[in-house]
This record gives structure tokens, C-alpha cells and sequence, in this order.
């Protein structure tokens, strides 16, 4: 009776393992079918700021790399186009250097936006190599961008005429610019010439004989000079440092909250992964500024 008792016992513990065995099976196959539905896919559009442009194109290449089913086209056409296109509902993501405030002045329209701060971004005035120019006041530069200063020789430099390089009217780098550097003032219009985005600026100053103009750090590069204002370099530490106010907040906007790979995106974006990268491409985290 005893060992039939044991061998009674021991069946039925064999049973019970073996039925706990496939149920975890059975859960592990049924998390790997969860996560599978869980994997982040789709196709979404962000558009908008040609000045926050490198670092959403670099920030989407290593999302596609992490996420091999999504994809997110990224596109310029300046911060205007970018809030207005997600306004519309044309793109997810409007990608703008101003706040959406300052561009619509439909107050609905305005509160059907979401504001994603990203990070900050310097900008710095930038000149032809050729100029022998190294610093400018913020006075100087109002007055060459109204056209009371023509000639180079009128700010120390050589005796060449001064060729403006502006940015459009939907540019949120312009706008940046009308606020902390022209403190408000116009630009005389139809002074100069006109540029869609940062790297055609960069390319016609870098043409241009006795040229000026204004981007992003992003896009400073060896082809052209950047130049002081106030006497002050144009880095990182100095607007954290508040000597050099010529900077923005980045923003990205959606219409409501974001879903899907819209907010995986966006995730990923503010999040201490794409620090790194951030840094990298010059621009500031935004939790570096107090």
C-alpha cells in the first residue's frame, strides 16, 4: 500500500511539472506574440526648421536603425511651414525655432498644438572668409541689416560693399534673429538677397564676396567666418553662461498628443539616449539651460 501511495504521489508531481512546463511555454510564446504587436512600424512625416534639420535627420536615422519596420521622412521648408503643415494635419511633426504663438494667429489653432521642447540651439552671424571683420556690435549689425552700413570699411574692415544674405519671411531663424538681435526692428526689404534654408545660406556666403548672414551652429563650418557680437564668442558656454543671447528653444509640435510612433519618436528625441547626439551636432540639451 505504501509504495502504491509513493508511486501514486510521484505521478501525479510528474504531471503537475509537466503541465507548469508547457503553461510557461506556452506564456513565453504567448509574450513573444505580445511583443511582436507591441514593435513599433509605420511611416510618419516631420517637417519644418531647416536649423533643427541635422539633428532630427541624424536622431530618425538611429530610431529606423532600432526600429527596422518605422519609418519617418524628415523634411525642411523653415519653422513657418512646419507649424502650419501640422496645423493642417499634412505632417505628424512640425518642427519649428519660435513658438507656434508667434506664427498663427488663430488662438484655436494654437491651443490644438502640443509643444515638444527638444533642446536649445545657438546661432551665430557669419561672414565671407574673406572679410576682415571679426566682431560687430548688436548696433552695427541692425544698421548694415537696414541698409544704413553698406561698406565694410564703415566697421573696420576693408573698403567692400557689404552683400546681406537674409533668410525668408517664414524662417523661424530669422525671426530669432529680428528678436535678439535687431531687438525687434525690420530688415529693409529687398535688401540683399534671399536663402531657403541654413546650408544655402552657408553655400552663398561662402560664394559671395563681402557677404553676411546669420545660422544655425549646426551649420558653421569651415567654408565661412563667424564673427562676435559684442565682442562675445558665439558657444555653447556662453549662452548657458547668458553672455550671448542669440538662441532658441526647438520645439516639436504635434495636433494633441502624440501616438504611436509619433510619441515613440518624440520619445526617443528628449530622451538621455539622444544626448549624445545632441551634443554632438552642436546643439544644447535643453535641461542644460537654467
Amino acid at each position: 500500500m505504501k509504495r502504491k501511495g509513493l508511486k501514486l504521489i510521484i505521478s501525479a508531481l510528474t504531471i503537475t511539472m509537466t503541465l507548469g512546463i508547457l503553461a510557461g511555454c506556452g506564456n513565453k510564446q504567448e509574450n513573444k506574440e505580445e511583443s511582436k504587436k507591441k514593435a513599433i512600424s509605420g511611416s510618419i512625416t516631420t517637417l519644418g526648421s531647416s536649423a533643427l534639420q541635422p539633428l532630427v535627420e541624424q536622431g530618425a536615422k538611429q530610431f529606423m536603425q532600432k526600429n527596422p519596420d518605422a519609418t519617418i521622412n524628415v523634411q525642411g521648408g523653415g519653422s513657418g511651414a512646419g507649424i502650419n503643415q501640422v496645423v493642417s494635419g499634412s505632417v505628424e511633426i512640425g518642427n519649428s525655432d519660435v513658438t507656434a504663438e508667434s506664427k498663427l494667429k488663430d488662438k484655436n489653432q494654437v491651443s490644438s498644438l502640443v509643444d515638444h521642447k527638444v533642446c536649445a540651439i545657438g546661432f551665430g552671424m557669419i561672414v565671407n572668409k574673406e572679410v576682415k571683420v571679426n566682431s560687430l556690435t548688436k548696433e552695427q549689425i541692425q544698421k548694415i541689416f537696414t541698409g544704413e552700413i553698406t561698406n565694410w570699411k564703415e566697421v573696420g574692415g576693408q573698403d567692400e560693399k557689404i552683400n546681406v544674405i537674409n533668410r525668408s519671411k517664414s524662417s523661424g531663424t530669422r525671426a530669432t534673429f529680428k528678436d535678439t538681435v535687431m531687438n525687434g526692428k525690420d530688415e529693409k526689404e529687398g535688401l540683399g538677397t534671399t536663402q531657403d534654408s541654413s546650408g544655402s545660406v552657408v553655400k552663398a556666403i561662402g560664394q559671395t564676396k563681402g557677404s553676411i548672414s546669420y545660422v544655425a551652429f549646426s551649420h558653421l563650418n569651415d567654408e565661412v567666418k563667424a564673427l562676435k557680437i559684442n565682442n562675445v564668442e558665439p558657444t555653447k558656454e556662453n549662452i548657458i553662461a547668458k553672455k550671448y543671447d542669440f538662441w532658441s528653444y526647438e520645439h516639436m509640435y504635434t495636433k494633441g498628443e502624440p501616438e504611436g510612433l509619433t510619441k515613440a519618436f518624440i520619445d526617443y528625441m528628449i530622451s538621455d539616449e539622444a544626448k549624445p547626439l545632441i551634443e554632438r551636432l552642436k546643439y544644447i540639451p535643453a535641461s542644460d539651460i537654467k
